[in-house]
């Protein structure tokens, strides 16, 4: 990720209105310094910073307007645009790349669905929020208990316990889900080990990458190697995604 640009001169950290910009444009205009949009947003979101709108518009999360002076001035629009953008990081668990795509389709501020919520969350780095018992899991992925015991003996399921009990997760569901779907065409538990031995490998790949990072002890670093653990993850995958079907076409062809 890009490092947090630095404070652009003349640029007000306090809650004040910015001047107005110079020019012939003398309407007024609803316009707000980085350090007000801060303030306003700290209602809700405990770890909003500065810093951390200036690292959303590196990450082009943002353009707000600049004066020739360099001041930062945030629109009612702004504030609302970065106001969801926290609300997918915190509520959804979401990696800013795909926030950057729920932003570019110009409508971010409703409600998804739960299921479509739950599939996201299951698929980011960050920690899922909900946990299921074994027959919560088994009733919503709509399988029995043999399969979900073939499914631990080859590795692709693990069991957390609480409270004695084994625990589930979201990302434990959309796997059995998944896993469950492949069964309809034969995929078997011990079938399923090469993805498990794929998914060790860039696990580790990536450790080495960024494990000194996540084990900072500064708070903004083990953030930002979460972001980047995301970014990187979604690289990955693709890639796997275009060797796959570059190799289907390779079949295909060969078939014809």
């Amino acid at each position: 990720m890009a490092a947090v640009a630095g404070k652009t001169a003349g640029e007000s950290n306090g809650a004040e209105a910015a001047p107005a910009p110079s020019g012939g444009d003398s309407r007024p205009r609803r316009a707000l310094t980085i350090g007000a949009v801060a303030k306003i947003l700290g209602q809700e979101f405990d770890d909003i910073s500065i810093s951390k709108i200036r690292y959303l518009e590196d990450q082009k999360l943002l353009a707000p307007r600049r004066t020739a002076g360099g001041y930062r001035l945030y629109s009612q629009a702004d504030v609302e645009r970065l106001r969801a953008i926290l609300r997918m990081q915190r509520d959804e668990f979401l990696p800013l790349r795909v926030i950057r795509q729920e932003l570019a389709t110009g409508d971010f501020t409703g409600r998804r669905p739960s299921g479509e919520s739950q599939k996201r969350r299951a698929a980011s780095v960050g920690e899922p929020v909900t946990t299921f018992t074994q027959e919560e899991l088994l009733d919503q992925a709509g399988v029995g208990e043999g399969f979900l015991r073939e499914l631990a003996e080859f590795g692709i399921v693990t069991a957390r316990r609480r409270d004695g009990r084994p625990a589930y997760d979201e990302t434990d569901l959309e796997i059995v889900r998944a896993a469950a779907e492949l069964s309809r065409f034969g995929v078997a538990g011990r079938n399923l080990r090469v993805f498990r031995t794929s998914a060790d490998r860039e696990a580790a790949l990536l450790e080495q990458l960024l494990g000194a990072q996540l084990r900072s002890r500064s708070q903004a670093r083990r953030r930002e190697a979460v972001e980047n653990l995301e970014s990187l993850a979604a690289v990955c995958g693709h890639l796997k995604h275009l060797l796959l079907v570059r190799d289907l076409r390779r079949l295909k062809s060969a078939a014809e």
